[in-house]
């Protein structure tokens, strides 16, 4: 191998905006301090290993901006605190009512060590500030830091170029108020693209993007080295296809590494195992049961949930190496298998996965990622790098534009698009119309009133516009909460608007959409101004 190939792993981390001041406890805020014990966390610790033993090597993260605001939140900081609080005391009435059985007990002081200490990274070590630390990483060149077009939307599906370029820009300027400069690349949500969407992200200046492997095989003129270069679109912006074989190792059901017996099992929580009297002070005051987060139990195969084996973190972690092994060894061995039809260039595996992959569906995952880094970084023939930095190294690319599509079910956007959810774009299509015709009759010097009512009237339009209600929709998951979500944006986006055309705003509502709503203090209404 004449040069050492790239691989780059790309997690795109996304929640939708959930925040809930007229609510003590509301279960969906769940959702993001989950992500933060589970996922963010451990990423953060596990960059601060590799960076404390001088682990050479770098990786991409894509923040998306309602996370970023979230994160950024001091309500939802403090709660995430009152929420660690109850983990630990709920770790310490395990570890009494466990030291009967000493194979439970095990796993009940793993986990009051685990909450433990992520109590104090959180509070004494970072003192809330996540995105400060990863601000940091992105600092010592550890972290390629991204962003996600706006609120996550199915880019395609909008009705107007400037109400794609005014998504793109939402997510532009909230990661710009956060790491005090724009990213390099953005993530498109669900990787749905059409041609099109890249003079968009062109004009802002962005020059990558990931997407789905058809994307690229499929594209205008067929890729000469398939997915192991990226193609360059008539606009200038780099797309590097998802590896389909690094992919399946990661998320594929049926060989993917996170079914490994050994691993814990997500599905099954002493939220649920327990008496309500031992559960109720952890969970929901109204006595609804929900994940709390501790899991006794390892996956140990194709048995009912009430027959797992006991978990055994230190059995999990050995595999985790083995794991990283053969994951390296496998790259390596694509490579030499494409060595003669790539020439003289190296490759480049692209490696793109939901950031909540690891270590909220797969416990193990950020150490799995850990182990990555530190066996790539003693291969010379492997180099654990980025986008940006293969796109320095590597000048000659193939120009073509790539093919529709995304990396939903069947590469296509029949997931976002069907008839259980298809009923509400004709809502968003009108909203967003409105919008750029408000956007248009008030461009200029407008009454201080007026301008919140419609910088509000932006915020409820590109929260509505999120790809996850009606991905949560088609799913059947929290259906109930998708639609009120999506009646409540849309149904404050018209009130807004009918008072912005009546010229008569009331400041009380206002001020309450604005308080429960309350992310993007930069976003600027005049970007659906179809002249941008």
């Amino acid at each position: 191998m004449a040069f050492p190939a790239h691989l780059s792993i790309v997690l795109h981390a996304h929640l939708p905006f959930i925040r809930h001041p007229e609510h003590d406890y509301h279960l969906e805020e769940m959702w993001f301090y989950e992500a933060m014990h589970e996922t963010y966390l451990p990423l953060l610790q596990m960059l601060d290993r590799l960076e404390k033993d001088d682990i050479s090597g770098a990786m991409t993260l894509s923040l998306s901006a309602p996370l970023l605001a979230m994160m950024g939140d001091y309500l939802l900081r403090e709660r995430f605190i009152a929420h660690l609080d109850r983990l630990v005391d709920f770790c310490e009435s395990e570890v009494a009512r466990t030291k009967d059985d000493a194979r439970l007990e095990e796993v009940a002081t793993f986990y009051h060590r685990r909450f433990t200490g992520l109590r104090e990274y959180f509070v004494d070590e970072l003192n809330g500030d996540v995105i400060g630390a990863f601000r940091h990483h992105g600092a010592t060149k550890r972290l390629e830091l991204m962003t996600c077009v706006g609120t996550h939307p199915i880019l395609p599906f909008l009705a107007t170029d400037a109400g794609k370029r005014a998504q793109l820009r939402v997510g532009l300027d909230h990661f710009e108020a956060c790491f005090g400069e724009r990213p390099r690349g953005v993530w498109i949500a669900e990787c749905a693209f059409a041609p099109g969407v890249d003079r968009i992200l062109a004009d802002e200046g962005i020059s990558f993007s990931c997407l789905e492997e058809v994307a690229i095989t499929c594209a205008e003129s067929a890729p000469i080295y398939g997915t192991y270069s990226p193609l360059i679109s008539d606009g200038g912006v780099a797309f590097f296809g998802r590896d389909r074989y690094a992919a399946a190792q990661v998320w594929s059901a049926g060989e993917g590494y996170p079914g490994d017996p050994v691993y814990r099992e997500f599905y099954r929580d002493r939220g649920y195992d327990l008496p309500m009297e031992a559960v109720e002070p952890y969970i929901h005051p109204d006595g609804i049961r929900h994940d709390t987060g501790l899991k006794y139990h390892r996956i140990t195969g194709d048995v009912a949930l009430d027959d797992k084996e006991v978990y055994r973190p230190q059995q999990a972690r050995q595999r985790v190496r083995e794991h990283a092994a053969h994951f390296v060894d496998s790259r390596l061995d694509q490579v030499d298998a494409v060595a003669d039809s790539l020439g003289d260039r190296p490759a480049h595996i692209t490696c793109p996965y939901d950031a909540e992959l690891f270590g909220h569906w797969w416990f193990e995952g950020p150490l799995f990622i850990e182990e990555v880094f530190r066996q790539a970084a003693q291969n010379s023939e492997l180099r654990l790098s980025t986008p940006v930095e293969f796109l320095r190294e590597v000048d000659a690319v193939q120009q073509s534009t790539p093919a529709t599509s995304s990396w939903g079910e069947n590469s296509y956007f029949s997931v976002w698009l069907d008839e259980s959810n298809a009923s509400v774009y004709r809502h968003l299509r009108n909203a967003e119309y409105k919008m750029v015709e408000l956007a248009e009759n008030l461009a200029g010097d407008v009454p201080a009133l007026e301008q919140r009512a419609l910088d509000q009237a932006a915020r409820e339009l590109v929260l509505a516009q999120a790809s996850d209600w009606p991905f949560i929709i088609k799913t059947g998951t929290t259906v109930e909460y998708a639609r009120q979500r999506l009646d409540e944006h849309l149904s404050n986006f018209q009130r807004l608007s009918r008072m912005i055309d009546d010229g008569e705003i009331d400041e009380a509502f206002l001020q309450s959409v604005e308080h429960r709503h309350n992310l993007f203090a930069e976003i600027n209404a005049q970007y659906w101004c179809k002249a941008g």
